[in-house]
């Protein structure tokens, strides 16, 4: 895919979703993480079902010690990996308070030191709360970018990598929630549906499963490629 191609993609993308953003429910950064390091192997729908309980009773990391490891467990058992997320939580707090007075930090390194905290983890709070231009790959990304010719790469750091440096500029600060949604509803792992693709036409994927829309594609194209 050219750089041509590319910023007509992320300009359709842009025209049909002007300001998007993360699907996971949250009124402060403290939220955003605990919902993160939640969703790690897990749906938003069902992270957002267990956080807003949660968040409800407590949603500071002070909150969260005085709930105690054994209630906040119990909170979120419903998710995949729920024991092992609710240690990591609760150290987490605990971590945020002795090294940061409580607040999340806009430093990856930082942010990479707490428990439970990757890398894709920390990209997703610096892009979300503190509006960093980076790039989480999750599976639907590393899907999209490889099937595409956006980015194609072996690795998930490959990919992170190469889409930084080849997404224009203006796009790269919402191009992670734009390629997530796209993934999600529309480029699915199993059967994408090409014919109600915005970007049909752009991408470089052979086994297209329909044949692209004109009219959507008018509809969200720009006035030239």
């Amino acid at each position: 895919m050219n750089p041509r191609t590319r910023r007509e993609m992320f300009a359709r993308f842009q025209r049909q979703r002007p300001e998007p953003t993360t699907e996971l429910e949250y009124n402060s950064p403290f939220e955003l993480l605990v919902a993160v390091v939640l969703s790690a192997q897990a749906t938003d729908a069902s992270v957002n079902k267990v956080t807003r309980p949660l968040f409800h009773r407590a949603n500071m990391p002070e909150a969260i010690l005085e709930l105690g490891l054994d209630e906040l467990t119990d909170e979120i058992r419903t998710i995949g990996l729920y024991k092992t997320k609710a240690r990591n939580v609760y150290a987490l707090c605990q971590q945020l308070i002795d090294k940061h007075g409580g607040e999340v930090p806009a430093d990856r390194e930082a942010l990479e030191a707490l428990p439970g905290v990757g890398r894709k983890t920390a990209n997703v709070v610096l892009n979300t709360v503190f509006r960093h231009p980076t790039m989480a790959v999750d599976t639907h990304i590393f899907r999209v970018a490889n099937r595409t010719g956006l980015a194609k790469g072996k690795t998930v750091r490959a990919v992170e990598d190469k889409l930084l440096k080849v997404i224009p500029k203006e796009f790269q600060l919402n191009a992670h929630h734009w390629l997530i949604l796209h993934g999600r509803y529309v480029c699915k792992a199993r059967r994408p549906d090409c014919g109600a693709c915005i970007v049909c036409d752009l991408c470089d994927f052979r086994d297209k499963t329909e044949a692209c829309s004109p009219e959507l594609i008018a509809r969200h194209a720009t006035e030239e490629i």
